[in-house]
This record gives structure tokens, sequence and C-alpha cells, in this order.
């Protein structure tokens, strides 16, 4: 019996923490307008033809461009970066436009074959690729769900008051390239430094976030942090619905600081399984399943009408009451 009590003594000294992630794409943020669409602005401003590009025409295109080349380099090409035979997601990205305006802009099937023969690359006009990886890597090509911000203005309040966890962790798990953080920061979330792991493969990989030490101070002070990590497929190199992604959120969220700074160096990751580990995003099997097959706790918040095998929630706030925050 005593032996027991003590050990009910030990656990309850641990800090309880609450581990929450968010999906990103279509569960913190959308394109606004449809991506088709500013497909076609950008194309129009450097003076392609609009009655050729047009919305319903790059739609078409671009659904099954995007299919063949995840396909083909799946993961941003990333298993073949680290051989050293490609250049990540901008190439990957660069390549996907070029051939949804190629096949937009094709007159004949002729000129589809000379492409697929390895004849000189369609040409773009330049600086158009440039302008739309850069669209999309701020808040011109995207918005924040209206609940979002007024979330995480709450959470600020209540991760230093909370009635049943002594410490949340909050972070991004996205089946996506690097370029995550810079939105979200753009769209006005204070967005912490820990990305994957913190290794040469994840580090290092080629990619559109800069990496040259200069947020050394801001990583340092994560008490205004409304995510304090964002793991990417790309980086942590598997995506959902392989539980690897959770894995490396729940191991990088062990080094995030405490509301009062102190490093949890300390936790080792038998003391992290009881930790109250959850994940929200909009697709089922991706999010919601994923997370319940990696051993954590799940809610779906479909950012449209539909069925669901499962009961959603409507907005983030559900999340406070759902988990007693």
């Amino acid at each position: 019996m005593n032996t027991l009590m003590a050990s009910a003594r030990s656990l309850s000294s641990h800090p309880r923490t609450l581990l929450l992630t968010f999906d990103a794409f279509g569960t913190l943020f959308y394109p606004r307008p449809p991506v088709p669409q500013q497909y076609a602005a950008v194309a129009h401003e450097f003076g392609l033809s609009r009655s050729t590009v047009t919305t319903q025409a790059i739609q078409r295109a671009f659904g099954d461009v995007y299919r063949t080349h995840a396909k083909r380099w799946p993961n941003y090409g990333r298993a073949d970066v680290l051989r050293g035979r490609y250049g990540g997601p901008r190439q990957w990205w660069e390549e996907v436009i070029r051939e949804c305006f190629m096949r937009v802009l094709a007159c004949q099937d002729s000129h589809l074959a000379a492409q697929e023969h390895h004849q000189p690359p369609f040409e773009l006009p330049p600086g158009m690729v440039q302008a739309l990886l850069d669209r999309f890597a701020c808040e011109e090509g995207y918005a924040l769900f209206d609940d979002v911000i007024p979330f995480f203005n709450r959470m600020r309040e209540l991760r230093s008051s909370s009635r049943h966890f002594d410490r949340v962790v909050l972070g991004v798990v996205s089946n996506s390239d690097d370029r995550v953080p810079a939105v979200l920061t753009a769209l006005g979330l204070q967005v912490g430094d820990l990305r994957a792991d913190q290794d040469l493969s994840s580090m290092e990989l080629p990619g559109f976030e800069q990496r040259n030490g200069s947020n050394e101070t801001r990583s340092g002070d994560h008490s205004h942090n409304d995510l304090d990590f964002v793991i990417t497929s790309y980086e942590a190199g598997e995506g959902k619905p392989n539980r690897l992604i959770f894995d490396i959120a729940q191991r990088q969220a062990r080094l995030v600081p405490s509301m009062h700074n102190q490093a949890q160096g300390s936790f080792t990751p038998d003391e992290t399984k009881g930790w109250v580990c959850v994940h929200v995003g909009d697709e089922y099997e991706k999010d919601y399943y994923a997370a319940i097959n990696a051993g954590w706790r799940s809610y779906l918040i479909p950012r449209a009408t539909g069925e669901f095998p499962i009961k959603p929630i409507a907005s983030l706030f559900d999340l406070i009451d759902e988990l007693k925050i």
C-alpha cells in the first residue's frame, strides 16, 4: 500500500502537460481567393491571354499536375534531395507551376509531346514563377479562419492559468513544405523557431525558410508564442498518416521551455507518455484517424459542410471546454 501511495505521489508531482497540435492548410488558414483564381490573376498581370488562361482551365490542369508530381516526387522529393538529385520544395513547385501553365497554353497535342521528349523547357514570362512562389509564402495568398486569432488570443491567457494543466505546448503538424511558418507569421501569429529534428537531414535541407541563426533571441523566449513549433512532412521525413511525424512533434515539444523559461530537458520519453497529446485537423484519415493511430486524442474540425463518420467540433473554441484547458 505504501508503495502504491508513493508511486501516486511521484506521478502527481510531475507537471501535467497538454501538447496540442494543429494541421495548417485547411485548418488554420486557406487560400483566398482559391488557388486557380490566384494563378489566373498573376498570369494576366504578366500578360498571358485572359481568354486562354482561365480559372476553369487552370483548375483542370492543376489537380492532375499536382497529383502526378506528388506521386513522382513524394514529400517534395525529399529522398532524392538527400541524395543530391533534387532541389526540394522550390524546384517541386516551380515544376508544378510550369507544367500547369504548359497544359493550359498548349494549342495542340504535338506541343505536349515535344515537352515529354526533353525539348527545351516551357518558358513563362520572366518573374512569373517567382511571383507565385512569393504569393503563397505570405498573407497575400491566404487568410486565417475567423476563429483562429480569437482562439490563440484566449490561449495566451489560459496557458498561464489553466484549470487542469501545468504546461500547455502548442504546435503545428502539417503535410507541407517549409513555407508554413512564414505564412502563419505573415497572417499575424507568433511562431517559435523549433522545427523537425535538429539535425543535418531536416535543418539543412534546401527549402524556402532561411536558417542563418538570426532568430536566436526570439527562440529563447517562448512565453509570447502562439505556436511553439512547426513540424512539416518535408523536414520530418514522413507525413500524416505516418505516426513518425507525431512522434517527432512530441519529441520536439520536450525542448519547449515552460512559461517561466525553464528548460524541459529533464523530461524523459517515459515521463512524456503521461502527457495529454491532442491533434486537430480538417481531414478524417490524415488528421483525426492518423492521430488516433499514433496514440493521441484527436478532434476533427471540417471547415466545409459534409457528412463525417464522427461528430466534429464546430470551432477551435470548442477545444477549451473539451480539454478543460
